[in-house]
């Protein structure tokens, strides 16, 4: 199973296209400064912009759904599928225009229902952005405000036990599959938490990785205070202090590829949710026990409209392999209209 080291380069969308496009006699008109969006230009005339992991290929309504997590999971839950429980709140701005009103005490409420501890994040923000494992009233207001100081709708959710998976789907074809494991630093029982998690963002540095670990984080410092460690404690060997709680690879989640393992009954889970939605492309985050076995359990817990194998590509020739033929499948299917 291979997994990916601290230090694996990150590649961009526009790097794949840029070697790809000359295979198709297309154009690539990238903004150079970030190089993040483009134009592509097919021989047949065909123009298609793209930004980031974002392509035209998912129509725009259903896309737009699947950026609303509470939306899409009233829909998936309808269809049969295992999301988790939860319930939408909303800031004080936003419960003075609406009819049902849900606050921030409501919430707090909701969680003390469901059990701590909890999963709060904002509703419609990816990357992981705020997604935060909460044990108690302290550190649910904590979150919530901080989420109510920048968007106006909350998700509060039962905690489900599992291992984090992505199945990437294109037109029914399962093309990835991979566990994600959020960030953490690995005790040596020489080294302070401070200098484990400075080694860990040199290496991103090093490697290309735009990923920045924000030491005041306060996910950080709660889960800090939850160890009773501080960011002068020694890690003794082998301890794994776990920084973040979300295993997002944008915020330095790591990789183990799974996609020569993953069972027929998963693939077809992931292509019928993908169905379901109306969407062609689409990243399908599971919690379950081992995504190779059967299925027996697991939690839908997102769907993206947007998935890329940027991250995935670095695990070595042949994830980078399966990462080219992705993008020029989409490529193809651009151009095809």
């Amino acid at each position: 199973m291979a997994s990916m080291s601290i230090d694996a380069k990150t590649y961009s969308v526009t790097e794949f296209l840029k070697g790809l496009v000359p295979k198709m006699n297309a154009t690539l008109i990238s903004e150079p400064e970030f190089e993040n969006v483009g134009l592509i230009i097919f021989e047949n005339g065909k123009k298609e912009f793209y930004k980031n992991t974002s392509f035209s290929l998912n129509s725009f309504a259903p896309a737009e759904i699947a950026k609303d997590k509470n939306y899409t999971n009233f829909f998936l839950k309808r269809m049969g599928y295992n999301v988790p429980e939860g319930q939408t709140f909303f800031s004080d701005t936003l419960n003075k225009r609406l009819r049902i009103k849900r606050t921030i005490y409501d919430g707090f409420e909701y969680a003390k229902s469901i059990g701590f501890p909890i999963i709060i994040k904002p509703n419609n923000f990816s990357q992981g952005r705020l997604v935060t494992k909460v044990f108690n009233e302290e550190e649910y207001y904590e979150t919530a405000e901080r989420i109510f100081d920048i968007t106006d709708v909350m998700l509060v959710e039962r905690f489900y036990y599992g291992n984090d998976f992505r199945v990437l789907v294109l037109d029914e074809d399962v093309f990835a599959a991979y566990q994600r494991e959020p960030l953490n630093v690995i005790g040596n029982g020489i080294s302070r938490i401070k200098d484990l998690i400075v080694e860990r963002q040199n290496s991103f540095v090093k490697a290309g990785r735009k990923i920045n670990i924000d030491f005041n984080d306060y996910r950080l410092a709660q889960n800090l205070k939850r160890s009773s460690y501080t960011m002068d404690t020694i890690l003794k060997q082998g301890i794994v202090f776990q920084i973040l709680d979300n295993a997002n690879l944008s915020s330095g989640g790591m990789i183990h590829d799974f996609t020569s393992k993953i069972h027929p009954e998963f693939k077809k889970l992931a292509v019928d949710i993908t169905k379901d939605m109306k969407l062609r492309l689409c990243g399908v985050d599971f919690l379950a026990d081992d995504i190779s076995k059967p299925v027996s359990d697991y939690t839908l817990i997102e769907i993206n409209a947007s998935p890329g194998l940027n991250n995935f590509a670095s695990l070595g020739a042949e994830q980078l392999a399966i990462a080219h033929s992705f993008y020029f499948r989409i490529l193809e299917l651009l151009e095809k209209g």
